[in-house]
């Protein structure tokens, strides 16, 4: 079994996927008052089938016994996509800014959640190494 299983690598994939969304986000409330701009979301669906293939172990690399190197664990690249779903002003711009405030905050909720995850795990780790033992 990898020290570094499917739950941290699946954690660490979630929380670059939310920073992605935030940037798109970012971006569309930027473009709110651009004349044309059509708003833009993440494909999450295609995002996640791609993380759900990805192998489950982590490999280790060291060219010394005492170094080890974690290699990239994030293969996934979300596609950005005009959101369809955007109703045009009159100036042809698709953003809604309200909306678009409300998916920031759901997405920084999920971040936060994913992140809380990623450090109750790495701390049982933690424990495990430093104090689960018991042959000292």
């Amino acid at each position: 079994m990898s020290t570094f299983d499917s739950t941290i690598q699946g954690l660490d994939s979630a929380m670059n996927l939310r920073l992605v969304n935030q940037n798109v986000i970012s971006s569309n409330i930027a473009n709110a008052d651009t004349p044309g701009y059509k708003s833009k979301k993440v494909e999450f669906e295609g995002a996640l089938r791609q993380a759900l293939s990805v192998d489950d172990s982590l490999p280790l690399e060291g060219d010394d016994p005492g170094h080890i190197v974690i290699r990239s664990t994030d293969p996934i690249s979300p596609a950005i996509a005009d959101d369809m779903n955007g109703v045009e002003s009159l100036d042809g711009n698709t953003v809604n800014r309200s909306e678009e405030m409300a998916k920031m905050a759901e997405n920084q909720l999920l971040y936060d959640a994913a992140a809380e995850m990623l450090k109750k795990k790495l701390g049982m780790l933690k424990y495990s190494i430093s104090e689960g033992g018991g042959n000292r």
